[in-house]
Order: C-alpha cells, then structure tokens, then sequence
C-alpha cells in the first residue's frame, strides 16, 4: 500500500472502509501548535492592537462628535455597538479568512501534512484542531482588545453598559469562528494555496456582493412582474436573505444587546405582512442558528471530504 492511500494512524476499520475517531488530546495538541506558531509570528498580538484601536478609535469619534451632524446621536454603548458592527461585519471576515485559508492546504503542498498524519492524529482531529488552533488566534485577540479598550471606552463614553459591550464581543467571536470554519473548509478541499486564497476570496465576494445582489435581481424581477408579485416570493426572498451570515451577526446582536436590528415601523411592518406574527427565520433566535450552522456544517463536510482524499 502506497503512503498516499495508507489509512491514518487515528482511522479504524468498519465495514471494509477507514472510520476516522476524535481524540480530544489530538485535537488540542494541534489548536495549540497552530496558536503558538500564530504568537510566535506576532499576528495574535498585532490582532489585539487592532481591535483595541478600533474601539478606542470609534469610541472617541463618537464622543468628540457627539450630537455633531456627522454623527448625530448621543455617544452610548449601544450606539458604538451600531458603529463597530458596521466595520466589524467587513474586517472580521477578512482576517478570519486570512488566518484558515492556508491551514491545511500549505501544510498538503509542502507535504507537512503527512508527517502530522505519522503521528497519532486522525485526519478529522486535523481538521477540528486547525478550526480551534485558527479560531484561538482571532477569540482571544478579541478578548484582549475588548479588555483592554474597556476602561478608555468607558471614560470616553462617560456610561458604560457592561452587556451591550459584552454581547458585541461574543457576537463577533462567534461570527469570526464561523467564517474561520469557512477558510478551513476552503483549505481542506482545495490542494493548491493559490487556488484555495482565491476561493476563500470568493467566501467573501459571495456573501458580499453575489448573495445581496441576488436579493436585488429578485426584487427587480417581481418589480418588472418577471417573478409574481405573491406572498410566497417575498417569503422565500426573506428566507434567503436571512441564511447570509452577515445579516445573522446583526440579528443575533439585537438578540443579545439593546440595538435593535429592525426598529419599530419596520417590525409593525412585517407584523402587518404575516397576520401578525413573524416568521421563524426572521426571528433573532433562527439567527443564532444561522450562525452556528455555518461552524458546523462546513467543517462536518471538510471532515468528510479530507478522509477520502489523496494527500
């Protein structure tokens, strides 16, 4: 048996096919090498510096301008929820994607990957440590940013409200991993860095810009009467809308803060359109779900598919 076709040391026997287990003790001892070769480089304290001077930034635009035509609100941390999301929602999902796009692949290229297989790791542990090892790096350089940018944000702000600012910072965790699981998945399907830096590209150009503008053409289309002008078609629409991640990082923020991703006149809108009660997939708890399948069901299929392929 070739070296390429040779199960791996963490792979059973069932049924005449390889079944790979989960070692906890492996998962965690390949999170932990990816996070300290992260520190080593210094990109986990340079992602610290950065959230921190993102807050620290924001916050003190928002006090010098506050009532200021520029911003026009009272500086709140309910208003610096709004304003860090805004950029939060474009910058988190280019760092994660940065930080998995090349995890497996570039370790497939310069064939590092099998000298890790050599070791008591299964494949499926490679992948599950990668996503933790990844994850680590951009949870914790959150953690530390917020932390630190508490005591500043909160002189600046004059009040400070404990569970808006907690409730970003989860919320963007939880947001960052799921895009993370998307990198890794791009990096475990594809062998080539190249070609897997240009798909996690288009992770990005997909759900922002073909995604929203696919909403739009539909729109456009019941405009024009191309598509029927029915309740089904407005339904389906939201629904698809619903499914982006971006949209679920807002929704779950009004789940879990005080900034509420539709406001009133929007919300007896919608009440009025379905007799009064909204539909699942508008509520922010299907949000909350949205999110957490997008950890799952990409790195359940990066699981599958790295145990059947040639290395």
């Amino acid at each position: 048996m070739s070296a390429d076709t040779a199960p791996d040391a963490g792979a059973t026997a069932s049924g005449g096919r390889f079944v790979n287990s989960v070692s906890l003790e492996s998962v965690l001892a390949i999170a932990k090498k990816d996070f300290q070769d992260a520190v080593r480089s210094w990109l986990f304290m340079g992602l610290s510096a950065f959230f921190f001077l993102l807050l620290v930034t924001m916050t003190g635009l928002l006090a010098y301008f506050e009532g200021d035509v520029i911003i026009g609100q009272e500086a709140t941390t309910a208003v610096l929820v709004e304003r860090v999301f805004s950029i939060g929602s474009l910058v988190i999902p280019v760092i994660a994607l940065v930080l998995g796009w090349k995890a497996i692949a570039g370790e497939r290229e310069s064939g590092s990957i099998k000298i890790l297989l050599s070791l008591p790791h299964s494949r499926t542990d490679v992948v599950v440590g990668k996503l933790l090892g990844r994850s680590a790096v951009l949870s914790l350089s959150l953690l530390i940013g917020f932390v630190l940018a508490a005591l500043p944000v909160a002189a600046l702000l004059g009040t400070f409200d404990v569970t808006d600012y907690v409730g970003l910072l989860l919320v963007s965790v939880l947001y960052g991993v799921a895009y993370t699981a998307l990198a890794i998945t791009v990096s475990t399907l594809i062998r080539s860095t190249t070609l897997a830096a240009a798909a996690a590209f288009g992770v990005f150009v997909l759900f922002y810009v073909v995604w929203p503008a696919a909403v739009f053409a539909a729109v456009l289309l019941v405009v024009f009467e191309y598509l029927p002008d029915s309740e089904l078609v407005a339904e389906l629409l939201m629904l698809f809308q619903s499914l982006n991640p971006n949209a679920a990082y807002g929704n779950v923020l009004s789940l879990v803060t005080s900034v509420a991703e539709l406001d009133d006149e929007s919300v007896a809108q919608l009440e009025a359109m379905f007799d009064g009660t909204i539909p699942f997939y508008l509520q922010d708890w299907f949000a909350l779900v949205v999110l957490l399948a997008w950890i799952a069901i990409p790195i359940a299929i990066a699981a599958y598919r790295f145990d059947r392929v040639d290395l």
